[in-house]
């Protein structure tokens, strides 16, 4: 007989920002949900119908911190794992089954938040920072501050289609 598979992989927005707790060993544990939604036309009536699916994800360790670092409700991410059913009981004695998403592969969708009102306040700070500051030094011309991306662009020798992070937990 071969062996049987357990993989589940979806695409959805975090319904809101992630839970982030520690067990007692100090290991991070990241609790979240996320949206997956589907879209079709209603062969009879020819009108659009939406259904959106809530799923449960679980994330450990040191995925589960970068969870709780970058994203936030709204964000788009990519998830895979395993599908776990748990069992509770709660304090009356009547047990409880919670099915969630155990990731072991996470990767962020959405491109770096980099707003223009961000980096403006950012500038307006910098100067005011620098006031007191007599050995105010300047990049050597012909070079761009903070290193910029074109000093690496002979080192590339192919272009990265896909800007996300990814994530492979153990």
């Amino acid at each position: 007989m071969a062996n049987d598979l357990n993989l589940c992989q979806f695409i959805g927005r975090l319904g809101q920002d992630p839970e982030i707790k520690y067990l007692p060993s100090g290991k991070a544990v990241a609790n979240f949900s996320i949206a997956v939604g589907a879209k079709w036309k209603d062969k009879q009536t020819g009108q659009p119908q939406e259904h959106t699916e809530w799923v449960k994800c679980d994330a450990f360790e040191r995925t589960a911190e970068i969870i709780g670092e970058y994203l936030r409700k709204g964000s788009r991410v990519y998830v895979s794992g395993s599908w776990r059913t748990r069992k509770w009981t709660d304090q009356g004695g009547t047990d409880h089954y919670t099915t969630s998403l155990r990731i072991n592969q996470m990767q962020m969708l959405d491109p770096p938040q980099q707003s223009q009102q961000g980096q403006a306040q950012a500038q307006q700070q910098a100067p005011a920072q620098n006031q007191g500051q007599a050995n105010h030094q300047q990049a050597p011309q012909g070079q761009q501050q903070g290193g910029g991306f074109d000093a690496f662009d002979d080192d590339i020798p192919f272009d990265m289609p896909y800007r996300g992070l990814a994530l492979n937990a153990v």
